[in-house]
């Protein structure tokens, strides 16, 4: 009889955002009249970038003439949205990165997960707590870790905790980790990291041999010139550091799929003889075996994002959703909640009130003023007593949610 993979049965019986969709449903069905205004999950309300949506009908007009038809693209992306990345993205930040070490694919939540397949399963694995919940789970499923315990942390992994105590950023670890999961500005909490911090880290990388996962997903929503974009703007990330990037959250690509990965070809891990390999070459292979690239058409809008139409329209994109985050922000403020992030950022984290507990504020939320919000202690063990608001959504929803958050609470 076929067996399945254990390691799966190690994880709660759903994750995260499945388990508010289940709960919020049942209360719909039983609250028909209700008008209920999500602001959990990170998607993305406003419409595509004019430019995106010209440069995708422009290539969807290209698949229709045989001379000008694309199947098979290269696995890597192709050659023409690479060089604008790597000129755009990190060459004008300083940042040394090349177009061949940058690889497009479908989602950075994906890559964040796949790229555990080219390293070894006797890897110290740090995550940070809370955590984006996808960075432990596809360890798990990995067979990275053992079982959790009541708290919900898994054996095998080493957690970071971030709190008001220490802003949100985590003190480097006394002990050696090999894998090092970083995300800023950060999801869920909305914090972010300075150079120094960020240097501090590249720093205990290199003297350890440990390889840092740096999920910049949220870059482009830092405001302050001060803060770095991304860790190749530190000296010494290029033999410590993988960056991963996305289109959905300042292009609004969430259902149209377009992410990126950077591996610097200085990037190095051992092998099980002690030599040192690749680790672009490894992720290559991966990549030529397992994805047959993003489509020609969704490249073509990434592309544009790079136009100067294209950088116009984002950044008021950006905008839009950053003025959502500071309404929020200080809305809640106004109904003495104590708030965190919303500033370079578009996710705001909230201290429940009344010792409720994560889930006990959710429920408060959603059957008193029908706003659905995120639970802390869904994002690790650290984050119970904790809630998260997104900003993505449209203004008037915003503004009308915080209304009513307001009217309850003062």
């Amino acid at each position: 009889m076929a067996t399945v993979n254990d390691n799966y049965l190690k994880l709660k019986a759903g994750y995260l955002f499945p388990e508010i969709a289940r709960r919020v449903n049942a209360f719909a069905q039983a609250n028909p009249d209700a008008k209920i205004i999500r602001l959990g999950i990170g998607d993305v309300t406003e419409p595509l970038p004019a430019a995106c949506r010209t440069a995708m009908i422009q290539a969807v007009e290209e698949m229709g003439d045989r001379n000008t038809f694309r199947g098979y693209g290269p696995e890597q992306g192709y050659a023409w949205l690479r060089e604008k990345i790597a000129a755009q993205d990190f060459q004008a930040r300083g940042a040394e990165i090349d177009a061949s070490e940058i690889f497009i694919s479908d989602g950075s939540k994906c890559d964040t997960g796949n790229i555990l397949e080219i390293f070894g399963h006797n890897n110290t694995i740090a995550v940070t707590d809370p955590v984006y919940p996808v960075y432990v789970d596809t360890n798990v499923m990995a067979g990275n870790t053992g079982v959790a315990n009541e708290q919900g942390e898994f054996a095998g992994l080493v957690y970071l905790p971030i709190s008001a105590d220490n802003n949100f950023t985590a003190e480097i670890p006394s002990q050696k980790v090999d894998l090092i999961y970083l995300c800023f500005p950060n999801n869920p909490t909305g914090a972010t990291a300075t150079k120094e911090y960020l240097k501090a880290w590249v720093d205990y990388a290199k003297d350890h041999g440990s390889i840092i996962f740096f999920d910049a997903a949220y870059e482009a929503y830092i405001t302050d010139p001060a803060l770095p974009h991304s860790i190749y703007e530190i000296a010494g990330a290029r033999e410590c550091a993988i960056e991963f990037r996305s289109f959905s959250k300042n292009a609004g690509f969430t259902g149209t799929r377009c992410a990126l990965t950077v591996v610097p070809k200085t990037l190095t891990a051992k092998a099980a003889d002690g030599s040192d390999v690749e680790l672009w070459k490894l992720w290559n292979r991966r990549q030529s075996t397992k994805f047959n690239g993003v489509s020609y058409i969704v490249q073509r809008g990434a592309e544009a994002v790079y136009s100067p139409e294209g950088q116009t329209q984002i950044k008021e994109l950006v905008s839009f959703y950053l003025d959502n985050a500071r309404i929020i922000r200080e809305k809640l403020s106004a109904a003495k909640l104590a708030v965190y992030g919303g500033v370079n950022a578009p996710y705001v984290w909230v201290k429940t009130p009344n010792s409720l507990s994560s889930w006990e504020f959710f429920d408060k939320l959603l059957q008193t003023v029908n706003v659905v919000g995120t639970p802390g202690s869904g994002f690790g063990a650290a984050g119970e007593g904790y809630f998260r608001i997104s900003a993505f959504n449209s203004r008037e929803n915003v503004e009308e949610a915080m209304q009513r958050i307001t009217n309850h609470f003062i």
